[in-house]
């Protein structure tokens, strides 16, 4: 396939469609599972813990690269083959890395992603500590990078793709306590649609991660999904990371 077929097809509007999909159907075959096996989890965690429910991302981007030339032996996808070196802890496992390999010996780190989801109804417990995760990590390898980690690599690049429900709990204004100092005016009354979508256009812009995508979906969507932000688009994600894969591989 050629760059610019490549770069049609990310223009797509239902790019993440097949994802979004897979993502609602998988999490629900796994709630039925727990129930027949005669165990559930609490509230709506039989859904998550089962694991897999981001594969459709994960297959959509290595298909995505395949195209691109990246060879498939320089994409990791294994959990044996995700961990990287830290600053402030000895390693943290990514959820998908590009490592180059070089002909004569040696490899160079291209990329590391991570692929976050969030469902309800426990909006207000995780939405801290999911920007938590993706601030420290980030900021542990850039530091591990910064200290020849990963020897001569070039920078590498960062990107986080993040899906959150979009529901009834997920669109009202939340209150903020401010018992000694008020937030920032874009956090006022602010639902966690629009927290997500604030911290992600901060992540971006602050180079915290080269690259952001925010989509929200309803579990009745169909596949159907809402990108809040063009600068948070799929296709502006996807984008940078070909323009950073240029740097080590022959696209055309």
């Amino acid at each position: 396939m050629t760059l610019a077929h490549i770069q049609e097809s990310i223009s797509r509007d239902d790019l993440f469609a097949d994802a979004v999909r897979f993502f609602w159907e998988t999490r629900a075959a796994q709630a039925d599972s727990q129930i027949e096996r005669g165990g559930s989890d609490q509230g709506t965690r039989s859904e998550a813990t089962g694991g897999k429910h981001m594969d459709g991302f994960y297959t959509l981007i290595h298909s995505f690269l395949i195209d691109l030339g990246v060879p498939d032996e320089d994409i990791c996808i294994r959990r044996s083959e995700l961990d990287l070196p830290g600053f402030f802890r000895a390693e943290k496992q990514w959820d998908l890395v590009i490592i180059r390999h070089h002909p004569e010996g040696g490899k160079e780190l291209v990329a590391a992603l991570e692929l976050k989801s969030q469902t309800g109804p426990s909006f207000g417990n995780n939405i801290n500590n999911r920007t938590e995760e993706l601030v420290g990590s980030a900021v542990d390898l850039w530091t591990a990078y910064r200290e020849g980690a990963f020897r001569t690599s070039p920078s590498p690049w960062l990107g986080c793709l993040i899906l959150l429900e979009d529901c009834r709990d997920s669109r009202r204004g939340i209150r903020n306590r401010e018992p000694h100092f008020e937030v920032f005016p874009e956090f006022k009354g602010a639902s966690y649609i629009e927290r997500y979508h604030q911290s992600c256009k901060r992540l971006l812009r602050e180079r915290i991660y080269s690259g952001v995508c925010y989509i929200t979906a309803s579990k009745e969507s169909e596949g159907e999904y809402t990108e809040p932000d063009p600068e948070l688009s799929g296709e502006r994600f996807l984008r940078s990371l070909i323009s950073h894969l240029h740097m080590f591989y022959p696209i055309h």
